[in-house]
C-alpha cells in the first residue's frame, strides 16, 4: 500500500490459506508440512515484496504461532529463508489492530461488538465509533472447535450442544461487558463474515466495498442451512471458498451464540481486519482522536 499521501491506498493484495494449525493446533503443535506450507508461501511473498519496491514492512504472527510450542522455530526459520523478521503478537496486540481497521471503514455509527472469526482464535471488541470500551482474545477459532468437535458430518445435535455449552463457560465475561455497554450491532471482521455477505449476495464485489450490511433473517436461514448439510453439499455451494467448506460450520454456530446470548439482531461487514488495520496504524491519528482519552 502506498502511504505516502497520509491515507492507505492498496496497490496489491493476496491472500494465500497456508492452515498453519491444521491437525494439531489444539495440541500447540505446528506439523511438519503446515510449517513447510507457511516457509514456501513467505518465500514467495519476500519476492514479491522486492518487485513492489517495499520499503517499509510489518508481519506479524497470531494465535497458531503464538501457542505453538515450535512457534519461535518457525519465525526463525522465516527470518533465515526470507530475511523476514516476524512480530509475534498478543491477543490483545490482535483485537487493537482490528479495531483499527474496521474503524477506518466508518461502519462504527453506535456502540458495537466486533468479532473477528480466526482459526486459532477470535477477537471481541466492544467499541464506540472513535473508542475501545473493552476488549478479549479467545482460543476458539474455527479450527480449533472443528478439531475438537467435529466428530460427524453434518454435526451431530451433541456435537452443536457441547459447543454451545463450552462457549457459555468461556464467553461469560464476554456476556457481562455486552450487559455493561450493551452494543446495538454485531461488526463481523473479514473473514467467514464476507462468505456469509457473499452467499446471500452473489453479486457483492466485496473488493471494492469497505461494509456492507448483512441481512439478519437471511443470515440466520443461511446459518440453519450450512449448519444442516455435508461436506459434500456444502462444496457444491456458490461463494463458499474450499478453505471455508467445513470451517464455516464452526463459524455459524459461534456466531449463533453471540447474536442470541448477547441479544443482537444488527449485523454489518467490516472487509478490512487485522491487516488493514496495522497499515492504518502507520498514519498519524487526527488531532481529534490524537487528544481524546481512551482512544487507540
Amino acid at each position: 500500500a502506498d502511504l505516502s499521501a497520509g491515507k492507505v491506498e492498496v496497490s496489491y493484495k493476496t491472500n494465500v490459506p497456508v492452515k498453519l494449525g491444521e491437525g494439531r493446533l489444539n495440541e500447540n503443535i505446528i506439523i511438519p508440512a503446515a510449517f513447510e506450507r507457511g516457509l514456501h508461501t513467505l518465500k514467495q511473498f519476500s519476492e514479491e515484496l522486492k518487485k513492489q519496491g517495499v520499503e517499509m514492512l510489518k508481519a506479524t504472527a497470531t494465535s497458531a504461532v503464538r501457542s505453538a510450542i515450535n512457534g519461535a522455530d518457525f519465525v526463525k526459520a522465516v527470518k533465515e529463508s526470507t530475511g523476514i523478521d516476524i512480530e509475534v503478537i498478543s491477543g490483545e496486540q490482535e483485537a487493537a489492530y482490528i479495531f483499527k481497521g474496521v474503524q477506518a471503514t466508518g461502519v462504527l455509527k453506535n456502540t458495537s461488538l466486533v468479532m473477528d472469526i480466526g482459526g486459532g482464535s477470535t477477537e471481541f471488541i466492544i467499541c464506540k465509533p472513535d473508542e475501545v470500551l473493552w476488549k478479549k482474545s479467545y482460543n476458539v477459532g474455527a479450527a480449533r472447535l472443528m478439531q475438537a468437535y467435529f466428530n460427524s458430518d453434518p454435526i451431530s445435535k451433541e456435537d452443536q450442544s457441547a459447543i454451545n455449552q463450552h462457549l457459555t463457560n468461556l464467553l461469560a465475561d464476554l456476556k457481562l461487558a455486552c450487559k455493561q455497554y450493551q452494543p446495538t450491532v454485531l461488526v463481523g471482521s473479514a473473514g467467514a463474515f464476507e462468505t456469509f455477505a457473499e452467499m446471500l449476495n452473489p453479486g457483492l464485489d466485496l473488493k471494492n466495498l469497505a461494509t456492507t450490511p448483512i441481512d439478519y433473517a437471511g443470515y440466520r436461514q443461511l446459518a440453519e442451512t450450512l449448519i444442516n448439510s455435508n461436506h459434500e453439499e456444502r462444496a457444491q455451494m456458490k461463494g463458499l471458498i474450499p478453505l471455508r467448506v467445513d470451517m464455516i460450520v464452526m463459524a455459524s454456530l459461534l456466531t449463533n451464540y453471540v447474536l442470541e446470548a448477547m441479544d443482537l439482531k444488527n449485523i454489518q461487514l467490516s472487509t478490512y481486519d487485522l491487516k488493514m488495520g496495522i497499515l492504518y496504524s502507520f498514519l498519524p491519528l487526527p488531532p481529534a482522536l490524537d487528544s481524546r482519552k481512551g482512544s487507540i
